[in-house]
Order: C-alpha cells, then sequence, then structure tokens
C-alpha cells in the first residue's frame, strides 16, 4: 500500500489497481487508454496478446511500417488501424478476406499458422498511399 497526498486528506491506493501517468491519476486500464496516443495502444493491444496473434499482429505492423513508414496509426472501433489519406483499392493479389459484406471497407483476417505473403501485403500497402496521394 502507498499513501499519497492529496489536497488536505490523503487517501490509499494499491499500485496495483492504480497507476500514475503524467500526475494523472488512473483507477482502471480503461481509463488510462483514453490519454494513450494510437501507437501506445497499438503497442499495449500487441502486449496483451500473449499468444500467436499478439507476434502475427507485431509482424504485420513492422511490415506496414516498412511499406509506408510516413502512414497514419490511428485507433477506432477498438482497434489497430492504419491509414495513408484513405485507401480505397484494387486487391490483385486476393489478400482482402474478411468484410465482403461492407459497402467500403475491406479486411484481411490472419488465423494461427497462417502464411503471410510479405510482398504482396507491402505492394497492397504502397498501392493504398500511390491511389489515394496520388
Amino acid at each position: 500500500m502507498v499513501c499519497l497526498p492529496m489536497t488536505k486528506n490523503t487517501f490509499t491506493l494499491k499500485r496495483e489497481e492504480r497507476e500514475v501517468v503524467n500526475e494523472r491519476i488512473f483507477d482502471t486500464p480503461r481509463e488510462k487508454e483514453k490519454y494513450m496516443n494510437p501507437s501506445e495502444r497499438i503497442d499495449k493491444q500487441i502486449a496483451e496478446l500473449a499468444d500467436w496473434r499478439g507476434q502475427m499482429f507485431a509482424r504485420l505492423r513492422k511490415l506496414i511500417l516498412e511499406a509506408d513508414p510516413d502512414i497514419t496509426e490511428e485507433w477506432k472501433w477498438d482497434t489497430a488501424v492504419w491509414s495513408h489519406q484513405g485507401p480505397s483499392l484494387e486487391d490483385p493479389h486476393t489478400l482482402f478476406n474478411a468484410g465482403l459484406d461492407a459497402k467500403k471497407t475491406r479486411s484481411i483476417d490472419f488465423r494461427e499458422g497462417d502464411t503471410v505473403d510479405e510482398a504482396a501485403l507491402k505492394e497492397l500497402i504502397r498501392a493504398a498511399v500511390v491511389h489515394n496521394v496520388g
């Protein structure tokens, strides 16, 4: 237990339940997330995925950033999103395999043991950037 002064009173907090960041005290991890930038949230999500998903996520993130170092990391819909002026493009290697019912969005689902065609993924990312920066 740690006691910290707060105005005229004191309060007790358990280290495992609260965290102090930039002079803010957070009662829950969810509360802390409000003050994290997208890259920090992505780091946190990768760290929390202790199985193959965390390794795959880190690998994909690395490929995305290698394909376009100027890409913007964002946090939307409680997950990582990367953008560079809004991708909308063809998929010559048929990498998109999810979101097929959506009118404007497509995604790629990765499962444990999947092989990642790194060259095709980088090509898709670069094509998106060229298409949108154009």
